[in-house]
């Protein structure tokens, strides 16, 4: 593996590739994005690749890409701008592209954006929240998980999103009635930290979860879109998300083997089921689906 720096106006912009440039294989290399997750979170995934050649970086703000804007906010054009940068650094020409959680959302804007930047797509799970009929509940919810962290700390604000995207269905008033999240419940640190600068629980990302994909340029671009959803994620919230992105696009998702971070190993925490993950996304990487 090789570890690059692309400096940029806004931000430093670190990456790693492991395999060749050009590929050795003929195919395009294929980039694996997130956010907040850096380039850390998918190393157990790339290394079911080894046939390829496989990109990961960190988002601006996050790991160990260094903003130079003065801003704290993550927003999923200026990140497609970023990912854009780092495929042209690349000089490899278009890359087939995993994309996680937020990374997903950031990806859908590198399509609208940059359509010839990625031929194929495949979306796990972006939190598009205002996509989901119940929008403004889960709106709200999302700003409960903020004030809990701002009143009580991290292990609060965790506590509050565990419980957030563990909720199956639609946010009625039974789950607005429940009382507020015992981080001590999760094995969550139950003294404030004093820290406010989380990306997932600050508002730092309101605008990945918020941000609403432009159909009708995604649907023109040449890039084949896939969304993806896992298995175990059944009606949780961002199973429910990856189905109003699918119904936008106007296609239904595809099932992927375990959870919302399912192509991970034990490094987070909650195990997913690598080996399946990386089969299934070798299938429909290769049109399998």
């Amino acid at each position: 593996m090789k570890t690059h720096t692309l400096e940029t106006a806004g931000a430093d912009l670190v990456y790693d590739v492991r395999g060749p440039l050009p590929t050795s294989d003929g195919r395009p290399p294929l980039l694996m994005i997130g956010q907040p997750m850096d380039a850390s979170g998918f190393a157990t995934l790339a290394s079911r690749f080894p046939e390829r050649t496989v990109v990961t970086y960190d988002p601006r703000g996050l790991g160990r890409s260094v903003r130079k804007d003065g801003r704290t906010d993550h927003a999923p054009r200026t990140q497609a701008d970023d990912v854009h940068a780092v495929i042209e650094a690349l000089g490899a020409g278009p890359v087939e592209m995993f994309a996680s959680s937020g990374g997903a959302v950031t990806a859908l804007a590198v399509v609208e954006k940059y359509p010839s930047d990625v031929t194929t797509l495949v979306a796990h799970e972006p939190p598009l929240i205002t996509l989901t009929p119940d929008g403004p509940a889960v709106v709200r919810a999302r700003a409960g998980v903020r004030e809990a962290y701002e009143k009580r700390g991290w292990g609060a604000g965790m506590a509050a999103f565990v419980a957030m995207t563990s909720w199956a269905g639609e946010f009625t008033d039974a789950y607005f009635a429940q009382p507020a999240a015992d981080p001590a419940a999760f094995g969550m640190p139950t003294e404030d930290d004093g820290s406010r600068d989380d990306p997932l629980l600050s508002d730092r990302s309101w605008a990945v979860s918020g941000y609403r994909p432009d159909a009708d340029a995604i649907t023109a671009a040449p890039t084949r879109v896939v969304i993806a959803v896992g298995e175990e994620s059944e009606d949780l919230l961002t199973a429910r998300t990856s189905a109003a992105a699918a119904e936008l696009l106007g296609q239904k998702v595809v099932v992927f083997p375990s959870h919302h971070g399912g192509f991970c190993g034990g490094e987070f925490g909650q195990p997913g089921k690598p080996d399946e993950f990386a089969l299934r996304l070798r299938q429909v990487l290769d049109g399998a689906a």
